[in-house]
């Protein structure tokens, strides 16, 4: 039985985790949040990937683990101990190593969690080891030389290569003429019911049977009707058109994601949370996009799909002034939304004031277009029990950007509390 929680039917899963990575002390404390929690990029890099392989190990998945594998994954995670102390151990010699060689790119947990693990199995506690600073070092020199053959520079050298221009122009137009025709899609009581308990207990089987019966492709036909996909906030044309190849990117200047060109698209993520671990090389990448972007709702795998049109469902009544909540989780959005306090202030202005706040559903949904494309670029598939997260943290993230800016903007305007 788990230290510290009654005996019940299952148990939830990051409760369990935390329960268990509890008991491994200080030694992790670099691979933990103020808490005493693991971080989640040690939950995402660590111990799913590396430790508990959900992929290998079922009964390890989903949101709750059944209570006769409760002792087994707990287990799982104290007999990593010493190695993910020595993880730790050596995590903190690279940080070190990386200020000293002034390197500033890319996050330190994303470029070296994963190298630290495997620097713990080949050589143990670094504290032991005369040489572990120079190891250190080299390991940082790799990791970067390596991200040095992906970089904005690189792309756009491919994508202005006049050999190869021609060609990839070609590969974006048969993209585009041989995409397939979306079957018309009547309302899927599949999307209601998985809506209505992602939030507290996601059925992977519901989940599973979305994306095997490809309700995510057959909700995209809608967006080539006229003013759908705008109507969304995904573009501001008519209907979404192919994208132009591209030359040049600025990150503050980036347009709506279906008129973004290949290079905006692929620049979006090299500059924010890619990990190099999980790329591509940059003829593969774009290649990738072109076929991508003529796909439904842009994005390549199903459970990506099924996952947007779940957020339109999920997001309906974000900016209005009064909406029925038509799921749990179109419920809980909206309670999160009408919790903020600027929210009720802005909507008292005159409608051009609050346009920002109007517009809550479209920057939501091109939120979760950009993170549901990222984790598609990083091969990171999406499992039933991350969906909530990615529904929910798409507004978090929403919600503080515009706190931030009509803030600021109300206190320059001095306008009436």
């Amino acid at each position: 039985m788990v230290h510290g929680l009654a005996a019940s039917a299952a148990v939830p899963r990051g409760l369990l985790v935390a329960d268990a990575w509890s008991q491994l002390g200080d030694a992790v404390a670099p691979l933990s949040n103020a808490s005493g929690r693991p971080l989640a990029r040690t939950v995402k890099l660590l111990l799913d990937p590396l430790v508990l392989r959900p992929a290998q190990n079922p009964r390890f998945s989903g949101g709750v683990v059944a209570i006769e594998h409760v002792d087994a994954l707990r287990r799982a995670i104290l007999d990593a101990g010493p190695a993910l102390a020595a993880t730790a151990a050596w995590f903190q010699l690279v940080k070190r190593a990386r200020r000293r060689a002034g390197i500033t790119e890319g996050h330190p947990q994303d470029l070296y969690f994963q190298r630290c693990f495997e620097l713990a199995h080949l050589h143990g506690d670094p504290g032991a080891l005369p040489d572990a600073a120079a190891i250190a070092a080299a390991t940082v020199a790799d990791v970067h030389a390596e991200r040095g053959e992906v970089s904005v520079e690189g792309l756009r050298r491919f994508l202005t290569d006049p050999e190869r221009t021609a060609e990839l122009a070609g590969l974006l137009r048969e993209a585009w003429a041989d995409r397939p025709e979306a079957p018309a899609a009547g309302p899927d009581p599949g999307l209601a019911a998985f809506l209505a308990d992602c939030a507290a207990a996601p059925d992977p089987r519901l989940w599973k049977a979305l994306a095997d019966t490809a309700v995510g492709t057959a909700e995209a036909a809608e967006l080539d009707r006229v003013g759908v996909a705008a109507g969304y906030g995904l573009t501001a044309r008519d209907r979404p058109a192919a994208p132009e190849l591209g030359d040049r990117a600025s990150k503050r200047d980036l347009p709506r994601p279906f008129d973004r060109s290949i290079m905006e698209r692929l620049f979006a993520a090299f500059t924010t949370w890619f990990q190099r671990e999980a790329m591509a090389d940059i003829p593969s990448l774009v290649t990738g996009e072109i076929r991508r972007s003529a796909a439904p709702w842009q994005l390549a795998e199903e459970p990506s799909r099924v996952a947007m049109a779940l957020g339109r469902d999920a997001s309906a009544g974000l900016g209005a002034d009064a909406a029925e909540p038509a799921s749990d989780a179109n419920a809980r959005l909206l309670s999160r939304w009408r919790r903020e306090s600027y929210v009720h202030r802005v909507m008292r202005l005159p409608r051009e004031d609050g346009d920002e706040v109007r517009g809550t559903r479209r920057a939501y949904l091109r939120r979760l277009w950009a993170r549901l494309h990222g984790r598609e670029l990083r091969g990171e598939p999406t499992a039933a029990d991350e969906v909530w997260d990615l529904l929910d943290g798409s507004l978090r993230s929403v919600v503080m950007d515009q706190r931030d800016r009509l803030r600021r903007r109300l206190e320059r305007a001095g306008a009436p509390e």
